[in-house]
């Protein structure tokens, strides 16, 4: 993959990371937006289950019928709170009008809505790897009416 800001980031290697992320955000959003939905260990847990990711709402209702299999493993737990925070953010992104990826100054990302909303859908995703609440889908459902 082809991300330009990762080699003019690398180059640099002076700023903390969330200074790099947040100007990779202004340079090359739709790179920081591609980079965000990648979502590897969340799309491979999926695939495994039979559940095809195609950032639609529908697949956030597939998430939360998984079985929580990644619970009994705190070195994968976090890491899929993470993708699973990132696929949730993805979706919101891609279907909800004025939704975009806002990045805070410590280099976590959020999604911004239209009305200046901020949803730290990392932390969510985080919640719901742990113990499934709040349910992916009711976060969308909640987020797509405002």
């Amino acid at each position: 993959m082809n991300i330009p800001f990762l080699d003019n980031w690398r180059k640099r290697r002076g700023p903390a990371s969330g200074t790099a992320l947040m100007g990779a955000q202004e340079e090359d959003p739709q790179g920081v937006a591609q980079l965000l939905s990648e979502c590897e260990l969340l799309r491979a847990r999926a695939a495994t289950a039979g559940i095809g990711l195609d950032d639609s709402a529908a697949s956030l209702e597939a998430l939360d019928q998984l079985l929580p299999r990644w619970r009994d493993d705190p070195d994968e737990l976090p890491w899929l709170g993470n993708d699973a925070g990132l696929y949730l953010g993805t979706v919101i992104i891609r279907t909800v009008p004025g939704a975009a990826w806002q990045v805070w100054p410590s280099g976590r990302p959020v999604v911004r809505l239209g009305s200046g909303r901020e949803v730290d859908v990392v932390q969510a995703g985080h919640q719901w790897a742990a113990d499934g609440a709040p349910e992916l889908s009711q976060l969308y459902a909640e987020v797509a009416e405002t």
